[in-house]
């Protein structure tokens, strides 16, 4: 019988039973393993039906039902995806893209900027004055047909939010940005090349997701240049958007391997307007 330890007073006696009884609850299950492993092993219905019963819980197969996802073959969002804000890029439209930060940025979010420049094509990286607000460099983009702004946004002279504005209209998505790994910090890391990545978006499934995702993809020329070998990645996954660029290489006719070029970084939506960006005025679709 195992006595509590909170019972025993004294503190050296009782660290000293505490680590028998672990000790010997560690044999136990052990044991325990071990005869499993036997019977199993004689009848190996026993592990399958061990095994169907064993699911251990995890935030997505907990997760209840959303209302939101979208199914496929839902042909009224492909209806308002084809009259919507992005519709003309996926029809062959070229988006251009400008790139810019808050004023005297430092040199952690200029870097992080210079990663951005050698992911998006065509990108446009202008340096911000003091002078220039947010509503002026808008203006700016709209007067020069550019189709995308991009704002990266610090504190403490370290990247922190990401604010993606699409031209004409909206909508705008303000980021907070996380977890940001240079291409050079990264061990064994591939170079880039100018060719087009191939963009993946995975499990944006919502109504919220399609809209977020499409704003990424419009950002990027719907023809990619495959013999570049460049994937850009953004994953969905618990309300993190988590971004990687690989190059595959083709060892065999069976295997490709992947090699990591850079950047890594992690995003969380924080709120999506509708419009440009108005942040004591505008629409708010999702905060």
């Amino acid at each position: 019988m195992l006595v509590p330890t909170s019972e025993i007073k004294n503190k050296a006696k009782r660290g000293e039973v505490y680590a028998k009884q672990r000790t010997e609850k560690g044999k136990a299950k052990r044991q325990r393993r071990q005869e499993q492993k036997k019977e199993e092993l004689a009848n190996p219905e026993l592990r399958e039906a061990r095994l169907r019963e064993n699911v251990p819980a995890t935030q997505e197969n907990t997760r209840e039902f959303d209302e939101a996802i979208v199914n496929e073959a839902d042909e009224e969002v492909a209806e308002d995806e084809g009259e919507d804000e992005f519709a003309a890029y996926f029809n062959g439209q070229t988006p251009k893209v400008l790139i810019t930060t808050t004023p005297n940025a430092g040199k952690r979010t200029t870097g992080f900027v210079k990663e951005l420049v050698s992911v998006i094509p065509d990108i446009e990286y202008i340096k911000r004055g003091k002078k220039f607000e947010l509503q002026q460099i808008i203006q700016f983009c709209k007067n020069r047909d550019y189709t995308d702004l991009v704002v990266v946004t610090e504190d403490h002279k370290e990247p922190t939010h990401v604010t993606l504005i699409h031209l004409p209209e909206g909508p705008t998505a303000h980021f907070r940005l996380t977890r940001v790994k240079g291409g050079k910090e990264i061990s064994g890391h591939a170079r880039a090349t100018s060719h087009y990545p191939e963009l993946i978006l995975n499990q944006f499934s919502t109504r919220l997701g399609h809209t977020v995702g499409r704003m990424f993809a419009a950002l990027f020329p719907q023809v990619p240049e495959f013999q570049g070998r460049q994937v850009a990645t953004f994953h969905n996954q618990r309300d993190f958007i988590f971004f990687r660029r690989h190059r595959y290489v083709f060892k065999s006719g069976k295997r490709v391997d992947l090699q990591e070029i850079g950047p890594r970084f992690t995003l969380r939506l924080r709120w999506l307007q509708k419009g440009l960006y108005d942040p004591l005025n505008g629409e708010y679709e999702w905060a």
